[in-house]
């Protein structure tokens, strides 16, 4: 899986987790992930996850950090384990970092304020992964906590390159464990 961390600030609408916007926007094909930082402002016309649709529950963040991925060959179900592989990378490596963190499902809570948004689909041809973290939490429409301003990770560049090498290496290790056994 192939990675990049873009330096230019996008603000996140949801429109974004379309097929291929991964390889139209940085000519990256294949299962990939991309990490950028910037607003995030998804209206309820934009929303996947029908749940926020139906609580009326809109996303904003004044300032997050965003990672897409697009896995091609998978299911749904298996992107939703993914998603979670997604969620735990990056609970492990905060926790590594000495934070302490509660998981719940795709959602992560510090000090019981969500740090996270995520959501799993599927396209026509591939599934596609969205994960925000918040990096600050003023102006958010609910009580969330930030890497920034909660957590003090200045250097999120470093942070968002560590948790994708980490969980490109996880997908990659679990596709080659399943080419060593034999069948039975």
């Amino acid at each position: 899986m192939k990675t990049l961390f873009t330096e230019e600030e996008i603000k996140y609408i949801g429109s974004q987790l379309a097929p291929h916007w991964i390889y139209k926007n940085f000519k990256i094909q294949g299962d990939a992930i991309v990490a950028f930082c910037g607003e995030c402002e998804v209206k309820l016309t934009e929303m996947v996850d029908i749940e926020d649709v139906i609580n009326n529950e809109p996303i904003y963040s004044k300032y997050m950090l965003s990672f897409i991925s697009e896995q091609f060959n998978i299911g749904l179900v298996e992107g939703v384990l993914r998603q979670r592989l997604l969620i735990s990378t990056i609970k492990e490596t905060l926790e590594k970092r000495g934070f302490n963190l509660k998981r719940n499902g795709d959602d992560l809570f510090v000090n019981n304020k969500k740090l996270s948004v995520s959501i799993a689909t599927k396209s026509v041809n591939s599934v596609l992964i969205h994960t925000g973290i918040n990096i600050l939490s003023e102006g958010a429409p609910i009580q969330v906590s930030g890497l920034k301003s909660d957590l003090g990770i200045d250097d999120i560049k470093d942070f968002a390159l560590e948790v994708m090498k980490n969980y490109t290496e996880e997908v990659d290790d679990i596709v080659l464990a399943s080419t060593k056994v034999r069948g039975v």
